[in-house]
């Protein structure tokens, strides 16, 4: 697939159309549009985080609209599909570097998704199934120039119009099989379309708060916590395995706390230290303080799911 090379511009109002490759703002947001020049393909700015777009016959083209750089963050997004021919993607689209790489979680799709590479398995999230690939481009426009560097795939398997993407989620599992993301470059919720075929869609995107992933690849990590009125429990990210991530709690507020973590089924916890741990059920865990103070963590063994585990706390 050919990827895309941008041209910088400048500041866009709302409802602009935008028909030729350039990137900008709109709003507080970023934007972009890239073609490669055959057929046509036009791009509406409805607002900073909205944005219609048109095309016929066209060879290739990416727009969209989200963030400059990017992150782990949790985003929501709806849109409406319209096409014939070819094949068009509703995609997560991003980039990063040191490695370079070119990154989508396929959300909605018309015509067949790009499966080309290796397939490394699936990961579950947001109430969706995704198979994962990872695919080299050889002598490729980049955001660098053309050169070689990774893409990395996540493809919804029953497509969907409309829900939440958990990034950090994504992020994990491709680590997991050693596809790391380095430092986050810009991010969309993008639309794509290639192969002759014509259509339109509507899109929009918003941020969904912390991201309940783990850490990995470098990204800005995680985040997430539950909190009471006397203490507050804080998830960060620690390292990841092929199976396997651990994540570290912080308890802020109080010295004598419970904390409650409701697992994902089926993913369990494998092992926990620095803290006294009890299993009310195979998916919810309850941590007392056990002398090592406030700083203590957990193994979950993610049996393929890797949404990370709520907690709340409370004081005791």
């Amino acid at each position: 697939m050919i990827t895309a090379v941008v041209v910088p511009c400048g500041a866009a109002s709302a409802a602009t159309s935008i028909c030729s490759s350039q990137t900008g703002t709109s709003g507080s947001n970023y934007y972009q549009m890239w073609t490669n020049g055959t057929g046509s393909a036009c791009m509406t700015l409805n607002s900073g985080t909205s944005y219609s777009t048109t095309w016929s016959g066209v060879g290739d083209f990416v727009d969209g609209v989200g963030w400059n750089p990017g992150s782990s963050q949790t985003i929501s997004f709806s849109s409406s599909l319209n096409a014939s021919g070819g094949t068009t993607l509703v995609s997560l689209y991003g980039w990063s570097t040191n490695p370079l790489v070119e990154y989508y979680v396929e959300e909605n799709y018309s015509g067949s998704p790009n499966t080309a590479g290796t397939y490394e398995g699936q990961v579950t999230s947001d109430g969706g199934t995704y198979n994962i690939y990872e695919h080299q481009q050889v002598n490729q426009p980049s955001i660098q120039g053309t050169t070689t560097f990774e893409q990395y795939l996540a493809i919804r398997t029953s497509p969907t119009s409309s829900g939440t993407i958990t990034t950090q989620n994504f992020i994990n599992a491709w680590a997991s099989h050693g596809m790391n993301l380095g430092t986050l470059n810009y991010q969309i919720l993008a639309t794509e379309a290639w192969g002759g075929g014509s259509g339109n869609d509507s899109v929009s995107v918003s941020t969904g708060g912390s991201s309940s992933g783990g850490g990995g690849g470098g990204s800005s990590g995680g985040g997430g916590g539950g909190s009471s009125s006397g203490c507050t429990a804080t998830l960060s990210a620690g390292t990841v395995g092929s199976n396997w991530y651990n994540l570290n709690v912080s308890v802020t507020g109080s010295n004598t706390w419970t904390v409650t973590m409701n697992l994902a089924s089926p993913a369990v916890v494998y092992s926990t230290w620095n803290v006294s741990a009890t299993w009310p059920s195979q998916y919810v865990m309850v941590a007392k303080p056990n002398g090592s103070g406030n700083n203590w963590g957990v193994t979950i063994s993610t049996n393929g799911q890797w949404t990370w585990p709520t907690v709340s706390c409370s004081t005791s």
